[in-house]
């Protein structure tokens, strides 16, 4: 069942799995232009033990406003006589309120901004001990919540995600391939022939199922554009990069960093460079689980043997 929550002015949709004997909640943060969708192998393996919780990150997936979710692509393809291949419509659980353009333009969409969506989330949904589980640019917000509300969150399990290094002309050139990724998606490319097998093979070792190569062009084609790239210009700052690490040494929750060793947009040595600012860290890499022949995706590429490593973090920390 999905429902949506007014949080902070801005609509949220959510799932939550029916509770458990145990009292600690998993809560999974999705990556940039991803949605909560891609967490459901991983939900499968872990919700007979624990209640789960996944959402979709402000301006992505469901969690969008009516004004701009009928935005001008969508409204091209009704046009043409084409249904938009969106996902199911979510039920609203608590009244929300209108909200305008103009201020969604002046919310800020660094991964504290982020962050503080998701602890208010955490407050409204009454989750007082969790364990937050987030994917790339997910695994900073999570570490940012962690930060932001350290009783509440009980610690962190990051999935192909690090950095701490700004590398000057390779973020320029990055944000430069994200913003024309985000400024030219034609309406019309998420009905082209076999897209889902260009896309299914893309930032992974191996190819997935095909509906998630589906699933990446519908939630490229349907992402917010100004959330799209706020959240891809503000998280990508040298000031930005270089705050990360700080905020990692500071924690005193259980920090660990699972990644894939053929990612190629989070590579091992960016991992490990996070990780090690980590107290648990010890010189040797206590924090850090490498999956071999995995890649970006690894909570779709391999989840059982990510469940198993989650599993046996919990159970170390008695979560």
């Amino acid at each position: 069942m999905v429902n949506t929550v007014d949080i902070l002015g801005y609509p949220h949709a959510y799932e939550l799995t029916p509770a458990t004997h145990r009292s600690c909640v998993l809560v999974f943060v999705h990556g940039w232009l991803l949605s909560r969708g891609y967490w459901e192998p991983l939900i499968h393996e872990l919700s007979d033990d624990y209640q789960c919780l996944s959402y979709d990150l402000r301006g992505f997936g469901d969690s969008q406003t009516p004004v701009l979710q009928r935005s001008s692509l969508q409204r091209t393809l009704e046009s043409n006589g084409v249904r938009p291949l969106v996902s199911p419509s979510v039920t609203t659980d608590r009244s929300a309120t209108n909200h305008s353009t103009a201020s969604i333009m002046n919310s800020g969409f660094t991964p504290a901004d982020y962050a503080a969506d998701l602890v208010a989330l955490l407050e409204t949904l009454d989750v007082d001990h969790a364990w937050l589980i987030g994917h790339s640019l997910g695994g900073s917000i999570a570490i940012w919540a962690s930060e932001q509300a350290p009783r509440r969150i009980k610690g962190v399990a990051c999935i192909n995600a690090g950095g701490g290094i700004y590398l000057k002309e390779e973020f320029e050139k990055f944000r430069a391939v994200g913003q024309q990724l985000i400024r030219f998606r034609p309406p019309w490319l998420q009905n082209l022939p076999f897209i889902d097998r260009m896309m299914n093979r893309m930032n992974v070792a191996h190819p997935v199922d095909r509906r998630w190569g589906r699933q990446r062009v519908i939630d490229l084609v349907t992402a917010e554009e100004t959330a799209a790239l706020g959240s891809l210009l503000d998280s990508t700052t040298e000031e930005e990069v270089h705050k990360l690490p700080c905020v990692v040494s500071q924690l005193e929750q259980p920090v660990y960093f699972i990644g894939g060793a053929k990612d190629d947009i989070m590579e091992p040595k960016y991992v490990n460079h996070l990780a090690s600012f980590h107290s648990s860290f010890q010189c040797t890499g206590e924090n850090v689980i490498e999956i071999p022949d995995c890649g970006h995706l690894a909570m779709i590429e391999c989840p059982d043997t990510v469940a198993e490593h989650i599993r046996r973090i919990l159970t170390k920390h008695n979560s």
